[in-house]
């Protein structure tokens, strides 16, 4: 059974590699969009904030279900 539950909480734990990859993909394209119309600089800005947060919120969610996980069925 331990060995399950170390497999459930390292797939739970993968949600933080897919936030870090869309993070640096979004923060590269904001970086694009803005050098390419400066104008729209605070627009773009604000909703790449926004965007992050909810992509971090998802890691955070996989690591407490990791946790969860662990402490739980362990």
């Amino acid at each position: 059974m331990g060995t399950l539950v170390a497999i459930g909480a390292a797939i739970a734990a993968l949600a933080g590699i897919g936030a870090g990859l869309g993070i640096g993909n979004a923060t590269g394209k904001a970086v694009d969009a803005i050098a390419r119309q400066p104008e729209a600089g605070g627009a773009i800005r604000s909703t790449l904030i926004i965007g992050a947060a909810l992509a971090e919120a998802t890691a955070v969610y996989g690591f407490v279900i990791g946790i969860l996980i662990i402490f739980i069925l362990g």
